[in-house]
């Protein structure tokens, strides 16, 4: 690695640990690259759908998040399929599953629209 960023593998499971202690279950759904995958956040609202977030970064690196399949909540199987796709272009993805029925997103970031 190249900058200052801590490897993803570390920054994932910090935050699920994080997340946990914040009263939000996330699960770690696939692990990628140690060093530098990209990260995707499955937010389950349970029966109001699911959002997916893709992590991105800024001009100055600081993460970010950016809305998937139009930012609204979709049917569990729209989303997995979407992940799936973005998994199959990309194996070194990370997929966080968080359940949460508000749509708190425990990593930091701001998400763009």
């Amino acid at each position: 690695m190249d900058d200052d960023r801590i490897p993803t593998e570390l920054w994932v499971r910090a935050h699920i640990r994080r997340s946990y202690g914040e009263g939000i279950p996330a699960v770690l759904v696939r692990k990628g690259a140690p060093m530098g995958g990209t990260v995707l956040v499955k937010i389950n609202q349970r029966d109001l759908g699911c959002r997916v977030l893709t992590q991105v970064r800024d001009a100055q690196g600081r993460a970010g998040w950016m809305a998937a399949l139009g930012g609204g909540l979709v049917p569990e199987a729209d989303a997995d399929a979407y992940i799936a796709r973005t998994v199959a272009r990309d194996p070194d993805v990370w997929v966080v599953e968080v359940e949460d029925r508000t749509g708190r997103n425990p990593f930091e970031g701001k998400e763009i629209r």
